[in-house]
């Protein structure tokens, strides 16, 4: 398992979230992911400390990494002097400032940890709060997480991957080839 992202600025507590463009969602059903390698139906949740890495539409390709205590001199370069960092390729800024991304708070009882900051359950789950994320970029100066824009993801993802650097990268299919 990953260490976890290093805590942003106006954090708040632990939670659980789902994070839709979608803000009439009632309830989480179980489903198979199309991404998942496990043959059973989920709802899937991601806890307050790794819920910056949806603060996009839910197609855009990002690159997210921070360091942790092996993180050698060079690769921390990387990170500009922030504690995270969040890249798109420049062609999505524009998707990213127009979209609306809501947060679902979800109950936590029928959850269990699945790791690197994601939660499973086998429940139908009812949100207990619907948040409107606002203004993407704004909330990630807000979070005081770097939002680097970038020509093409692939070369950087390519070096992060390399590198000491914890890292998710999210929808890469996605990205310019």
């Amino acid at each position: 398992m990953r260490a976890a992202a290093p805590p942003y600025a106006n954090e708040g507590p632990h939670a659980l979230w789902h994070v839709s463009e979608d803000d009439s969602i009632r309830r989480f059903k179980p489903h198979l992911a199309v991404t998942s390698d496990r043959d059973e139906e989920l709802v899937w949740a991601v806890d307050t400390r790794h819920l910056p890495l949806y603060w996009f539409p839910r197609e855009c390709p990002r690159a997210c990494f921070w360091a942790n205590e092996q993180t050698a001199a060079e690769d921390a370069a990387l990170l500009q002097g922030f504690a995270r960092v969040h890249a798109v390729e420049a062609g999505w800024l524009g998707r990213i400032r127009e979209a609306q991304v809501v947060a679902y708070r979800l109950p936590e009882e029928t959850f269990v940890h699945e790791g690197d900051g994601f939660w499973v359950s086998t429940e139908t789950v009812v949100p207990l709060e619907l948040v409107e994320l606002g203004d993407l970029l704004a909330r990630h100066e807000a979070a005081e997480i770097r939002l680097r824009a970038v020509a093409s993801i692939r070369p950087l993802w390519e070096r992060v991957v390399a590198s000491t650097l914890e890292f998710s990268g999210i929808r890469l299919r996605n990205a310019v080839p």
